[in-house]
């Protein structure tokens, strides 16, 4: 399983459902569709969190990158 299409294809339906919620006149309609949109949102946190986890925050310093080098624009 590739956590990218996962991701990709959680948002997507994400995206989806709150277009349709968003043309929804019914109330109960509305309040299902709104249950679909917090699980599609929790199910991102999952995702989203474990990526930190993997992934652990490292301070960016510019130096890094350049290696003291000019660049040519």
């Amino acid at each position: 399983m590739d956590p990218d299409k996962i991701i990709t294809g959680l948002t997507k339906e994400l995206d989806a459902e709150l277009k349709t919620m968003s043309k929804t006149k019914d109330i109960e309609a509305k309040e299902a569709h709104s249950r679909i949109i917090k699980n599609l949102c929790q199910s991102l946190g999952v995702f989203f969190d474990l990526m930190s986890e993997m992934m652990p925050y490292e301070p960016y310093e510019p130096d890094d990158d350049l290696n003291n080098e000019d660049i040519p624009f």
